[in-house]
């Protein structure tokens, strides 16, 4: 697979199904191998499988993680903003950068999983109202981030999740540094050439954003066409047995 630049290799880990020496174990793994990004995702629930299948926190998780690994970067794929005030958010996401030495992505969407709302008492509302919720709250976890004392010892990248074209993608175009979403390649690259449209509005350099895709493992072998749609980090998303010979095949694709 060719390409301008390097192309990124990470891998999410589902914590659902599964025990936390698993996923333990899988993140040491993954990180022994060289994978560029390790990632959770922040839900109280499986979204698969038993719906009440054995569950963890994400950002618990991820402090452990932290600790116990030392190339990859490491983050939610991504944050919902519903579930913590943003100050707190913050100085939660500096606090683990700098358990991390500086790994951290400080990874955000607006949230969509019902489920978790209902059982933690958070109001679920209308998905205008979780996008304006995450517009207001991103100045807000910038000003915090600014204000910690010690600060983040990384870069901290900010990345935004999702595929809203209307308000989704121009709060990616205004505050982000990376930006996740889905295949198939075809509508990521639909998706992307409207993440490129914001920038230029805005007088942006559409450079500055990172573009990650997220893909199953049975789509690992499509990864030039994702590359080719304008994706330059790919994170295979795998539940418990942890597939990291999927992983491992998506590195070799993306060295060649």
């Amino acid at each position: 697979m060719s390409s301008k630049s390097k192309v990124k290799v990470g891998v999410q880990l589902h914590p659902q199904a599964t025990t936390v020496s698993a996923l333990r174990e899988a993140w040491r793994a993954a990180d022994a191998m060289g994978v560029d990004s390790i990632w959770l995702w922040d839900h109280f629930y499986p979204l698969y499988g038993d719906a009440d299948a054995e569950h963890y926190e994400a950002y618990t998780l991820l402090a452990a993680m932290a600790v116990e690994t030392s190339h990859a970067q490491i983050g939610a794929l991504v944050t919902c903003n519903s579930y913590r005030n943003p100050n707190l958010l913050a100085d939660m996401a500096r606090t683990i950068d700098i358990l991390s030495d500086g790994r951290f992505v400080l990874g955000i969407g607006s949230g969509w999983f019902e489920r978790d709302y209902t059982e933690y008492g958070f109001e679920f509302g209308t998905a205008p109202e979780r996008l304006r919720a995450l517009r207001d709250a991103l100045p807000v976890i910038k000003a915090r981030l600014a204000k910690l004392n010690p600060p983040a010892v990384g870069p901290m990248p900010l990345m935004i999740g999702g595929s809203g074209e209307k308000v989704t993608l121009r709060l990616t175009a205004e505050h982000a540094n990376a930006w996740n979403s889905f295949g198939p390649p075809e509508k990521f690259a639909a998706k992307n050439a409207i993440l490129n449209e914001w920038c230029a509005k805005i007088g942006r350099d559409p450079a500055e954003i990172e573009r990650t895709v997220a893909i199953e493992t049975k789509d690992v072998g499509n990864c030039a066409k994702y590359v080719e749609a304008g994706a330059n980090h790919l994170i295979v998303m795998t539940g418990s047995p942890f597939d990291l010979d999927a992983v491992a095949k998506l590195q070799e694709l993306a060295a060649s």
